[in-house]
């Protein structure tokens, strides 16, 4: 059994380099239950990931799911691995990263790229599930959260693209404009 489980495991690693750690992220979460934060590129349907905290925030407060939202705080103090443990509500994700921008752990807002630098990582996000929440009308940028670089996909039979995973607001003291304009995005894989 062990030689055949590392034969699939060393055929994987061709087909998807991410596969394996993958399915590490998802054994450790079998092994030892609900993680404190969460490897976001590990899964392969994020949407539903993000759906279900949704749901588990609405039972867990016996509110309706359709008024809620996410509210999006940066941890920019800590990275995933200082994580002692889970947040009261919602949940802590990683691995999502930028293109065409930088963060400012100054200023705690959207900067531009350094030079040379395509693609960087961003601090660690909390996703705080908040009842009928105003979404802010100026200081932030709806970041897009794609899959994949190709910003491409197509409309799967869920009513979700096969690419698109959501908007994130990040805050900047430029106009949202300027990061329009600059493509700025996020991925989830950086390896297709």
């Amino acid at each position: 059994m062990v030689g055949d489980r590392f034969l699939v495991l060393e055929t994987s690693r061709f087909l998807d380099p991410g596969l394996n750690d993958r399915i590490n992220f998802l054994q450790e979460w079998i092994n030892n239950g609900t993680p404190q934060v969460f490897w976001v590129s590990g899964f392969f349907f994020p949407q539903a990931f993000m759906t279900g905290t949704l749901q588990n925030f609405a039972r867990r407060y016996k509110i309706a799911v359709d008024l809620l939202s996410f509210d999006y705080i940066i941890k920019d103090d800590m990275t995933h691995k200082d994580v002692t443990a889970k947040p009261e509500d919602g949940v802590f994700i990683y691995g999502i990263y930028m293109e065409g921008c930088k963060w400012d752990y100054e200023k705690h807002i959207l900067a531009e790229s350094d030079p040379k630098k395509l693609f960087v990582e961003l601090p660690l996000l909390h996703l705080l599930p908040v009842a009928s929440r105003k979404v802010p009308e100026t200081g932030i940028y709806q970041f897009p959260v794609y899959k994949v670089l190709s910003r491409l996909g197509t409309l799967s039979t869920t009513g979700h693209s096969t690419n698109f995973v959501r908007w994130v607001e990040l805050p900047t003291d430029m106009p949202e404009d300027k990061w329009i304009k600059a493509g700025v995005a996020g991925f989830l894989a950086l390896r297709y």
